[in-house]
Parts: structure tokens; C-alpha cells; sequence
């Protein structure tokens, strides 16, 4: 049982290996395009098929067997396994058509542009011989098109096949009791192979069986014999060495250590269906295919014996169109004329009855053979060349119309034939004497009666060798001309200079090779040396000959020295100077006197010159007064419509500065950015009526509600367009409509947010606590204008300066939903991170939610452009902030930014900073910024646990734990949290706060009386540090806070040592972290949740 087991391995593996073998050597053939249509009788049409078919395993084309009696033998088809077109097999007599290793139609071509299997009439008429099984027992696949098999009167056993498992998408004698379903004849060994029908739900196309695990490759086309891509019957796309792949390995690859496009070694190039390592001699190299010709915008060139398709330096040769369509059949008086100027036929040349003597029913007149010299500039035809010529003008003897044509290329074939010469009656010599080359394709001469010369000719000579195998043979069939014995009596002999490879007809400028020289295409018995004329012998060069005009004995016009000129130079550059000369009796160029100026006075050169000087001085003065004067005008409008002017004349009073703007006058060119409100673009402003050219921002509001129209000004527009501070950014106008668009100053240095990603290590206090306070005033003067902004963000502050900042996005929610004072938000886009807790919760926005949004954008400047929260989802983030957490100290901060940060995210909104005081706060710090800055000089710093967002509340310290540092002006080192416990106690601000906290809870609170002013106010003590009128002026022009002159040593002794007797009054009285003291404070109280969330002005405080 074992031996058995191993003899039946063995053969798998033969059989395997043999299906391998078949597949990277395959042997192609040519198909034919004839449809219905015969030339010649039966016998020669068979015995062209045998040629072309014998051996053959993939038809590159169409199989097409018409008209064949029952008793021929076409036992030569049984190699063929793939047809790239269709098969037809009509109006014939046999049996049965041995097909059977055929797997796969993939119909590239489709009979009627319909069927990829048409069977069509295989029955004789009055006569007992049909078609009676099909016989294709392995066809499993067929990739495009339809079966039609209609009028077969013998054909018993076709409706038994289950096409469906052959196409995509067609009363019978019963099958073999061997076969479990449908069949193709009536022997056990014509069962029908499904690979489709019967597949398990999983396979997405063919199997070998009906387990999910006997699915063929994705590549496999017709079934398989395993799961591999080397296990296929067919391929779908690519056969590469025996494997289906998508594509062929490509020429280029890309390198990705070089990151550039190298020569792939492995390149393969598409052949059909195949990948092929060079394309056959017949066909042209296009990129990574072998193409039959190059496209229009291309030229053939020939690189290392190697055809490619290239691009026209200029023009291209012109490449035409042949016939043989239905609508172009022959050549006639019509369409003569558009092969004017060809250089390359692509496709065929008939010259058919029709096309010479006319065709009355189609309008058609006779053509004038003196139109047919218009081939003489053919040097070229691509498809297959027939002269199927039934008649022929009387007057021309010979086919010297094309005495220009070189090559054949014979990519397509007509039986395998590619040149056809026949039934000419006039035709004495073939003429073709510059035709050196067949690539593909045979000869067929026959029944020209008076044609000579033909038998002379070395036709195995014109077939160049091909780099890729050829399976077929150069078939030459020339019969039935005139007699060779004939056509020696009547002197119909090739020239004495011609050598015995022959000739195309009488004189020497007709022959294949000359037997002595050559001189310009013509033979002759000895170089002239004297004429100098350029010959060559057997092709060879003769190199005295060839050399330049400086050999020659006599010139033909002027000498100039040793060389012969057609005329002396003038003006040429030489290493002296221009070079002129003059020709002398003796034809000789003679160099002019040194005074001479080529005929023309010294004046009137230099008058010249002087006045192509003056001109060139104009045009330039003339043209940068141009440029000047249009700069300027360009500035006075640039400065006019800039200027601040009324939007509206009634709104004189409001000082509206903005403009109603209509949408012709604006032009977006580049998408900067989307957001939770819509999208803003650069774009320019064209005032209308005006060229000028204005850098603007363009701002389009989308309405996802669907609520809201814009095509009316409103009040908050004008609201909006009043606006005009150094800190925020102009709105420049307003252009309504279905969107609302808003224009504004152009930022061309990018937001703040990425401008602290990108200098991060250039950054240095000053810069930084100066950007504070111009965010704070130029929030503060909204507040003033009673405009909430809602979106207060880094990445919301734009750069004007390296040293100014303006806001904005402002005012553009309200715009959205003026009524409901909210607007609709999702998980990607919404600013939950930045929002107060009662905007999250209850959809509450007030200017003291803006300081909540402030006092993340302090921690994002002071973390270098880092995410809050960053590694918890949005929706986690209200949860986060109930229990008490916070951001964490950045690790640049001291404790005096890091506790006005903390102020800013108080949950009892009325506790929070005005913007004012936190203009003067951080004004105040940004006199002294390495008191509260610490930055030390970083090499390749990496953000630090800033960067994480936040960090889980930790247990208080008691008593006895806790040491204060002998300076409050240093670096938290605890990385803890802030939570809401550690804002109510635990620092010097908390101290101020327990003084008269109950107090505070219970009486209303105005913005210019804010809780944290009434703190600072109760500590002025302690800390006088609020900045004096004096010291208001410590600013530049812009605003910016000048540092070092507020403080002075002294007072910042007197500082310290009053902040450490404040820090030892607060170990003194016990209030620590954690300690339970102060309930009624502590955030992580339920009962403070419940009573002190969100304070109302008229809630008291038990």
C-alpha cells in the first residue's frame, strides 16, 4: 500500500511538473480576423491553419475554423490550452473538434462584438456529416463575452453543459452514467469539469473542490489543481514563469534607502496575457508592454536592438491608418488623400476593384494612378501588408509607388501570410527596391502572368531573426508567375552590378545588394573618387570617401582655406574678433582689411549704438516709473479699503468699520484649515470696479442645522464689524449669502499653536508671559463689547509679529445660533477640552467661561504647543473634571503661573479672575519673567509629563509632612494633579480664600469685583505686588511689557520673606492637603456638589 502511495505522489509530481513546463515555455501563435469571409479554396485554407496551429499552446488572437469537409484531420489543435479572442467554428462538415486542452476563451475580441464561442451551421446541407460534440472537455472559464451556438443540426450533447460554470453569467440525450452532472459528449471521458458551480460559499471564484479549503488562487482563471498561484489552469491577468500575478514585475522599482526609481533586474514586459523578458522582433517596447505600435504622441526608435516607443523631440512621423475596416475596405479616390505625407501605415493597405475602376452604387470614382505615388513616402507598415489587387491601372508595370518601403512588420497576419501579391494581369516586376526587412509573416506571389524578377529575389534574406523563438515557418509561396525560363529568354534578367541575392526588377537601382559600390542607392562598377561622391560596398563604408569637405580636389562654390564653403563668412566670431572675407577672382574666401567696417561709415555705427543705448535707458526708466507708479496707486487703495469706514450709512453712530462685500469680489485659492464652524481659506479681495489685489482670510460659516440663513446683515454682524483692537483680528467684511463668509486680515506667520510646536527652543519667558497679557487684553476688550467668544484656543491665536498675537474666530457661534446661545458639536471636532464645565454640562457660555478656555491656552503655551488631556477620549473629559482633576503643571512654571491657571478652571465661575486682573497679573509677572518662567537650554528636548494632560489625584499630605520650599518663587516638584481639593486649600492663594470664604460664597459678585480680586485685595499685606500706575508705563509702543524695572532687589527680599511667614501661618493653622477642616470647601464633598456647583447670585451658603 505504501509503494502505491508513493507511485501515485510521483505522478502528481510529474504532472505537475510538466504543467509547470508547459506554462514558461509556452509556444504562441498568431490568430487570424476573417470571420466568415475565405480567400482561396478549401485545401489551402487548411493547410494554412495546419502551419500556423501545429504545436501551438496559446493563439494570440482569434481561432476561426470555417468551411472544412468531414474528413479532414485537425488532430493539430489538440495542443492549443488558451484563446485570447473568440473561436469560431462555422458552416463545417466534421464531427467532432478536438479542443480538448483548451481551458480558457478570454475574449478580447468578441465574434459581433457579442460571443467569445460561436458554433454556427456545422451541418451539411442534404447530407448525413455534422458537428456532433464539442469536445472542449477542459474548458472551465471564459473571462468576456457569450456562447452562441445556433442551427448545429447534430449537435446532441451542448444543452448538458452547465454553462453558467464556464461564463459569467446559456431536448438532449442523456450523459455517460460515469459523469455526476452535465457533459460534453456521450463517452465517460467527456464528463464536464466544474470549478464555479460547485465552490463552497468562501471561495471568491474558482475551486478544485467543494471544501472551503479547496479554493483556487484569486490570480487562477478556469480552475486549478491546488491553492497556489502556480496551481492555475489559466490566469486571470499575468502568467509570470508559470505564476499568475496581477502585473508583471515592473522596469522601475522604487528604492526606498536611495528614495528613487532603479532599473528593476527581474523587469518582465507584457505580451498578452504573458510576462515575457523581451518582446518579440515584431513588436515595440511601450513602458512595460509590447505594444503593435506607438501611440500618436510617440516615434519607434531602435536602442540597442531593442524597439521602443519614445517621445517626439518635435513633430512626429506621420503614422496613418490603414484598411480593412468595414468602413475603409480599400483604397479609393476617396480616401487617398489622407495618406498624404505618411512615413508608417498602421495596419493594412487593400487595393481592391472597387478602389481602382470606382463603384458606382457608392458614389466612388475611378482613381487617378497618378495618386498613388503618394506612397512613396511609406517607409513603414505595422499591420499586415496585402496587394490583393483585382484590378490594376494599365499604365503602371510595377509597384514603385512603393520603392520607399523598408520593413514589414507583419504584427497581425493575414494566414499567416504578410505580404500578398496576386491576380495582377499588367505587373512585370515587383519594384519594391528599398524593402530590406519581414519581421513577422510570410509571402504569397500567385497568378501575376507577367511577373519577372520574383524568382531572383532571397526571400529568406528579408526575415530578420527573432531574439524570442519562433515557433512558425516563414512560409514563401510564389506560384503561378510568369516562367523563370521565359522571363531569362525575353532578357527579364537582374542587372550585371547586382549581386546573387537578386533584385525587385530591371537596373542597377533595383537590386538587394550591389556586387561592386553603391552610390545612392543605385550600383556601380567603380568609386569615383574625384566626384567625391559618398558610396559604399556590400554595405561597407569606403572611407576615403566619407570624409568632410576639407578632402575635396574641387569645390563645387568657395574655398575658405582648406575647407569648401558655399559662401565666405560674415560676422562670424572668432578668437579675435568678427571675422569678415570676401570671394577673390580665384573663388577664394579672402579676409577683409582691418579698417574696413563691412561697408557702413564710423559715424553711423556709432550713432547707432548711441541711440540703441539711449533707447534701452529709456525703456528702463519708463519702465520703473511704471512699476512705482503702480505700486503706489496700489498702496492708496490698498490703504483705502483698509480704512476704517461704516459698513452700513445709517449705522454712522455704531462705527462699523467693516464692509457688505459681494461674492465676485472675492477668490479663494488655498485651503487653510476646517473647523467646528466650517472652513477658512486664503484668498484675495478685488474691490469691483478697482485691480487691486488684497491678501485676505476667508472665513465661509456652514449652518450642518440647516437653521440659520445669511443673506440679510444683523446685528451681530455690525457688532461684529465695530470691533477694532491691536489684539484681536479685524474683520476687513461681511459677504452674505447661503454661506456666510467672513473677511479678515491675512496671518501669514500661521497660528500660535504651531509657531510654539516649531521655535520651541528659542522661546524665552518674556516672549511668552508678553503673549499672556496681549490674549488677556484683547479678551478683556471683547468683554468690554459684550462678545463671548465660545472657542478661545491656542491654535485660535494667530501670530502678527514675532512679538504680537491677535484673537480670533470670535463672535462666530452667536452668528450660527443667536437665540438658543449654543451650538452642536461632534466627538472630532468639538472643543470640549478647552470648555468651562458648565458649557460642557449645561450649554452655559459667559465671559467667565472664556477665562476657563484662557486658562488652557496659558497651559498649551506653557507646555510648547501639547494636547490637553491627551489620552483620554472627549466624552471622558466632564467626568474628569467633576472629580476634581486638573491639568498639571506645566515644567516651566512656577507656582504663581501654575495657581492663576487653577484660578482660571474653578467650578464656581464667580471665583474666577477677570480678564482685567489677569491682564494686570501677568502684566506684573512679565516685569520680572525668570521669577516665573524657569527654561533651561535644551538639546533635543522631548516634551516632558506636561504632555500627558493630566494625572490622578493623590492623598494629602499631613502636618508633619509638609515642608515648604525656603522661596515661592521656584518649580512645583510634585508632578500631582491639581484637584479640586488642592484649589480650596494647601497654597498661599487657598489662605485667602479661608479667610472669608463663607463671605464670598454668599454675596453676588460683579466682573469688576471678581473673588480672586477680592483675595488678592485681602492679602495686600502680604503681597503688594498688583502693578501701580507708575508702572503702567513700563511699555512699548506695541504694548510690549519691558522687563526688570518694577522690582527692585529689595522689594523682592521684602517678598520673600513675607511669603515664607505666610507659609509657616498656614503649617500653623493646620489647613494642609487632605485635611478635613473646611468641609463646606471641598470639592470632593458630595454635599458641596450638590449645593455649590454652579452658584446662583441669589444662593446662600449654609
Amino acid at each position: 500500500m505504501t509503494g502505491l502511495r508513493q507511485v501515485l505522489a510521483l505522478c502528481v509530481t510529474l504532472t505537475w511538473l510538466q504543467f509547470t513546463c508547459a506554462q514558461t515555455q509556452e509556444v504562441i501563435c498568431s490568430g487570424t480576423q476573417n470571420a466568415l469571409s475565405v480567400t482561396g479554396s478549401s485545401q489551402t485554407q487548411y493547410t494554412l491553419m495546419k502551419d500556423m496551429y501545429s504545436g501551438c499552446e496559446i493563439v494570440m488572437g482569434n481561432l476561426e475554423i470555417t468551411m472544412m469537409e468531414h474528413w479532414r484531420d485537425f488532430t493539430f489543435l489538440q495542443s492549443i490550452r488558451e484563446v485570447t479572442g473568440y473561436i469560431l467554428i462555422a458552416i463545417n462538415q466534421f464531427s467532432r473538434l478536438p479542443l480538448d486542452q483548451l481551458r480558457i476563451i478570454r475574449g478580447t475580441t468578441l465574434f459581433e462584438e457579442r460571443f467569445a464561442l460561436a458554433v454556427l451551421v456545422n451541418y451539411q446541407k442534404d447530407g448525413q456529416h455534422g458537428l456532433e460534440e464539442l469536445g472542449l472537455t477542459h474548458l472551465t472559464e471564459i473571462l468576456e463575452g457569450g456562447v452562441q451556438i445556433v442551427q448545429n443540426k447534430f449537435l446532441s450533447y451542448t444543452p448538458q453543459v452547465n454553462w453558467l460554470d464556464i461564463v459569467k453569467d446559456g431536448a438532449s440525450e442523456p450523459c455517460d452514467e460515469a459523469c455526476a452532472g452535465p457533459c460534453w459528449g456521450s463517452r465517460n471521458d467527456t464528463c464536464q469539469i466544474l470549478t464555479k458551480t460547485v465552490c463552497a460559499p468562501q471561495c471568491n471564484g474558482r475551486c478544485f473542490g467543494r471544501s472551503p479549503s479547496e479554493c483556487c488562487h484569486m490570480e487562477c482563471a478556469g480552475g486549478c489543481t491546488g491553492p497556489l498561484d502556480t496551481d492555475c489552469f489559466a490566469c486571470r491577468n499575468f502568467n509570470n514563469s508559470g505564476s499568475c500575478v496581477p502585473q508583471c514585475p515592473q522596469t522601475l522599482i522604487y528604492n526606498k534607502h536611495t528614495f528613487k526609481l532603479e532599473p528593476n533586474p527581474s523587469a518582465k514586459y507584457q505580451y498578452g496575457s504573458i510576462c515575457v523578458a523581451q518582446c518579440p522582433t515584431n513588436f515595440v517596447v511601450d513602458g512595460s508592454s509590447c505594444v503593435s505600435s506607438c501611440p500618436p504622441y510617440k516615434t519607434e526608435v531602435e536602442k540597442k536592438g531593442v524597439k521602443r516607443c519614445e517621445p517626439c523631440g518635435g513633430l512626429c512621423p506621420k503614422a496613418c491608418q490603414g484598411t480593412g475596416t468595414p468602413s475603409r475596405q480599400t483604397v479609393d479616390s476617396q480616401n487617398i488623400d489622407s495618406f498624404i505625407n505618411c512615413t508608417k501605415i498602421q495596419g493594412s493597405l487593400h487595393f481592391l476593384v472597387t478602389g481602382i475602376k470606382g463603384d458606382p452604387y457608392n458614389n466612388i470614382t475611378a482613381l487617378d494612378p497618378e495618386k498613388l505615388k503618394i506612397f512613396r513616402t511609406v517607409r513603414e507598415i505595422t499591420g499586415m501588408y496585402i496587394l490583393s489587387i483585382q484590378s490594376w491601372p494599365e499604365t503602371l508595370t510595377d509597384l514603385s509607388v512603393f520603392s520607399n518601403l523598408t520593413t514589414i512588420q507583419g504584427r497581425t497576419l493575414y494566414r499567416g501570410y504578410s505580404l500578398l501579391v496576386m491576380r495582377i494581369p499588367s505587373l512585370t516586376s515587383l519594384g519594391l527596391r528599398s524593402l530590406r526587412r519581414i519581421n513577422d509573416g510570410g509571402v504569397y506571389i500567385t497568378g501575376n502572368r507577367k511577373l519577372c524578377y520574383h524568382h531572383t529575389v532571397n526571400w529568406t534574406r528579408l526575415f530578420s531573426s527573432s531574439s524570442r523563438p519562433q515557433r512558425r515557418q516563414k512560409n514563401i509561396d510564389v506560384k503561378e508567375n510568369r516562367l523563370q525560363s521565359q522571363c531569362v529568354e525575353e532578357g527579364h534578367m537582374c542587372d550585371p552590378l547586382c549581386s546573387l541575392e537578386g533584385c525587385w526588377g530591371p537596373g542597377p537601382d533595383q537590386c538587394l545588394s550591389c556586387k561592386d559600390y553603391s552610390r545612392g542607392g543605385t550600383c556601380v562598377h567603380q568609386c569615383r573618387f574625384l566626384t567625391g561622391s559618398v558610396v559604399s560596398h556590400n554595405n561597407v563604408s569606403i572611407l576615403s570617401c566619407r570624409f568632410g569637405a576639407n578632402k575635396c580636389v574641387v569645390c563645387a562654390s568657395l574655398r575658405d582655406g582648406p575647407h569648401c564653403v558655399s559662401s565666405c563668412p560674415e560676422g562670424v566670431m572668432g578668437e579675435k574678433g568678427l571675422i569678415f572675407k570676401y570671394p577673390n577672382q580665384q573663388r577664394r574666401c579672402e579676409p577683409c582689411h582691418l579698417n574696413c567696417t563691412q561697408g557702413q561709415p564710423i559715424i553711423g555705427i556709432v550713432l547707432g549704438v548711441l541711440a540703441v543705448v539711449i533707447v534701452g535707458i529709456s525703456i528702463f526708466v519708463m519702465s520703473v516709473l511704471y512699476r512705482r507708479g503702480l505700486a503706489i496707486r496700489r498702496k492708496r487703495a490698498m490703504r483705502r479699503y483698509l480704512s476704517l469706514e461704516p459698513l452700513d450709512p445709517g449705522e454712522k453712530g455704531a462705527k462699523v468699520h467693516a464692509r457688505i462685500l459681494k461674492v465676485r469680489e472675492l477668490r479663494k485659492i488655498k485651503l487653510l484649515g476646517t473647523g467646528v464652524f466650517g472652513s477658512i481659506h486664503k484668498g484675495i479681495w478685488i474691490p469691483e470696479g478697482d485691480s487691486v489685489k488684497i491678501p485676505v482670510a476667508i472665513k465661509t460659516i456652514h449652518d450642518r442645522t440647516g437653521r440659520q440663513t445669511f443673506h440679510e446683515i444683523t446685528d451681530h454682524m455690525l457688532a461684529m464689524g465695530s470691533l477694532d483692537h491691536q489684539y484681536i483680528v479685524r474683520l476687513l467684511g461681511v459677504c452674505p449669502g447661503a454661506s456666510l463668509q467672513l473677511v479678515t486680515q491675512l496671518s501669514t506667520q500661521g497660528s500660535l499653536l504651531e509657531h510654539i510646536r516649531h521655535y520651541r527652543d528659542s522661546l524665552d519667558p518674556q516672549r511668552l508671559l508678553n503673549w499672556c497679557v496681549q490674549i488677556a487684553k484683547g479678551m478683556y476688550y471683547l468683554e468690554e463689547h459684550r462678545m463671548v467668544h465660545r472657542n478661545l484656543a491656542a491654535r485660535n491665536v494667530l501670530l502678527k509679529s514675532d512679538y504680537m498675537v491677535q484673537i480670533s474666530d470670535y463672535g462666530i457661534a452667536d452668528l450660527l445660533y443667536p437665540d438658543d446661545k449654543k451650538y452642536f458639536y461632534n466627538e472630532v471636532k468639538t472643543p470640549i477640552k478647552w470648555m468651562a464645565l458648565e458649557s460642557i454640562l449645561f450649554r452655559r457660555y459667559t465671559h467667565q467661561s472664556d477665562v476657563w478656555s484662557y486658562g488652557v491656552t496659558v497651559w498649551e503655551m506653557m507646555s510648547y504647543g501639547a494636547e490637553p488631556y491627551s489620552t483620554m477620549r472627549p466624552q471622558e473629559v466632564p467626568d474628569l473634571l467633576e472629580k476634581g482633576e486638573r491639568l498639571s503643571q506645566p515644567h516651566i512654571c512656577t507656582i504663581d503661573v501654575y495657581m492663576v491657571m487653577v484660578k482660571c478652571w474653578m467650578i464656581d465661575e464667580n471665583v474666577r479672575p477677570t480678564f482685567k486682573e489677569l491682564a494686570n497679573e501677568f502684566t506684573r509677572m512679565a516685569r520680572d519673567p525668570p521669577r516665573y518662567l524657569v527654561i533651561k537650554v535644551r538639546h533635543n528636548a522631548t516634551p516632558g509629563s506636561s504632555q500627558a494632560g493630566y494625572l490622578p489625584m493623590t492623598p494629602g499630605l499631613d502636618n508633619s509632612q509638609m515642608v515648604w520650599p525656603p522661596a515661592s518663587r521656584s518649580r512645583l516638584n510634585s508632578a500631582r494633579t491639581v484637584s479640586e481639593s488642592s484649589e480650596g486649600r494647601g497654597t498661599l492663594v487657598e489662605l485667602e480664600m479661608s479667610e472669608d470664604l463663607a463671605g464670598s460664597l454668599q454675596r453676588k459678585r460683579h466682573r469688576e469685583d471678581s473673588a480672586y480680586m477680592s483675595q488678592r485685595d485681602s492679602m495686600s499685606g502680604v503681597l503688594s505686588e498688583t502693578p501701580s500706575p507708575d508702572t503702567e508705563g513700563e511699555e512699548d509702543q506695541n504694548g510690549y511689557v519691558l522687563p526688570g524695572l518694577g522690582d527692585s532687589p529689595e522689594r523682592g527680599d521684602t517678598i520673600d520673606r513675607s511669603r515664607k511667614q505666610t507659609y509657616h501661618t498656614i503649617l500653623r493653622a493646620g489647613v494642609g492637603v487632605g485635611e478635613p477642616g473646611g468641609g463646606d470647601c471641598s470639592f470632593d464633598n458630595p454635599d458641596y456638589w450638590q449645593s455649590r456647583l454652579f452658584l446662583k447670585p441669589n444662593t446662600v451658603s449654609t
